[in-house]
């Protein structure tokens, strides 16, 4: 795969975790738990982990949530950012309770001796601080000079650095979105040509899973294409697990991510003869969440799957009755219709090196001589398995 060019932006870090300076692009996502909720909440962050979620952010509208997040903290292994708007002390108390980024509308909080107090807070324990502007919640003086436009995103965003440069504070990352997709596009294009501050990515208030996929892979992955961006959020009207899934699927097409499995799929044809669809589903939500990298294809024809999927390290192709277990397009064996999850599921724990078991008997595996014999050399499949 062709290596994008990406913008070099200066370093920052959220706990262990580097954004900015040419350091993998991470992804982020924020709890729909009440903050103050501490179990909850745990139990939500847990789930984002293990699916490889990076950084997760967390609401705090008051004292009590901003104090849970030392409770959260001890549970949890990502970096945990504090999203707080217009009060200045829930900044602050978020940060002495170990928030390891805080995310603020320094244009909200007013004055510049409250912002002065976040910065020197922020400035004693090492913790960045976002500046999020949306569209949505511009302020008035921006709206009037330049109208709901991507320079007016821009224009407001540098207007509130400028308030915690004033301060001499620069450890920051920067975050322009808007629901319109080229708006979005056109501000973090305008905003890097005028910044080197780490760029927080985001198509906001995207929608749901399906139109908030759709827009964020354009939005987010057009300026990743592009060499822009650091790190990114789906803001997705749905759980957030989904929000992390996508943005991996983003980077991952993109070649920005590479650990884990990827699951490729045909889109099926006339040719296909069994339940693609729900091999497929039942596929992925048993693939375990593992860092080693590894390509797995589920095709929907013995003849061409194999040969189409040939770059996939393990994958199975459907007939009737029977499949094919393959690997790097070369067949293994035939596979009963009824066992090919099981046995394609017991072949990628086994190329992880997390054992399979009994599933190795399950696999019912054959001599290679018999695999790809007759039975399998035509669109439908002859015999039995």
């Amino acid at each position: 795969m062709i290596a994008l060019k990406r913008q070099m932006t200066r370093k920052i870090y959220l706990g262990k975790v580097p954004v900015g300076g040419g350091s993998p692009v991470t992804v982020q996502s924020m709890t729909k738990t009440d903050t103050r909720d501490v179990r909850a909440t745990i139990n939500q962050i847990r789930e984002l982990e293990a699916l490889g979620c990076d950084i997760v952010r967390v609401a705090v509208p008051d004292d009590e949530a901003a104090k849970a997040l030392a409770e959260i903290k001890k549970e949890i292994q990502i970096p945990l950012v504090a999203d707080v708007h217009f009060d200045y002390r829930l900044a602050i108390l978020a940060i002495e309770s170990g928030a390891d980024g805080i995310r603020i509308n320094p244009g909200n909080i007013r004055k510049q001796e409250h912002v002065r107090e976040v910065v020197r807070a922020a400035s004693e324990r090492q913790v960045p601080i976002r500046v999020g502007v949306n569209a949505g919640s511009l302020h008035r003086q921006y709206l009037e000079k330049y109208g709901r436009t991507p320079r007016a995103l821009v224009e407001s965003a540098l207007s509130h650095v400028a308030l915690l440069e004033k301060e001499g504070y620069f450890n920051l990352k920067i975050s322009v979105k808007a629901s319109s997709v080229m708006m979005t596009i056109e501000a973090y294009r305008l905003l890097a040509e005028r910044v080197e501050y780490p760029l927080h990515l985001g198509v906001t208030e995207a929608g749901g899973p399906w139109a908030g996929t759709i827009k964020s892979a354009i939005g987010i992955g057009t300026l990743l294409a592009e060499g822009i961006g650091d790190t990114i959020r789906v803001s997705l009207t749905a759980p957030p697990h989904e929000e992390v899934k996508v943005g991996i699927a983003i980077l991952r097409s993109l070649g920005l991510r590479k650990q884990g499995i990827e699951l490729i799929s045909c889109p099926t044809c006339g040719r296909c003869q069994f339940d693609l669809f729900a091999v497929a589903r039942a596929v992925e939500e048993r693939l375990p969440n593992v860092e080693k990298p590894l390509k797995v294809a589920i095709m929907g024809c013995t003849v061409n799957g194999p040969g189409e999927a040939r770059e996939a390290d393990v994958g199975i192709a459907g007939g009737k009755g029977c499949g094919l277990l393959f690997k790097k397009g070369k067949p293994i064996r035939k596979v009963a219709e009824a066992q090919l999850v099981d046995v394609l599921l017991a072949e990628i724990e086994e190329m992880l090196g997390t054992g399979v078991g009994e599933q190795e008997i399950l696999s019912g595996r054959l001599d290679d001589r018999d695999a790809g014999n007759s039975d399998l050399d035509s669109d439908t499949p002859r015999g039995s398995c």
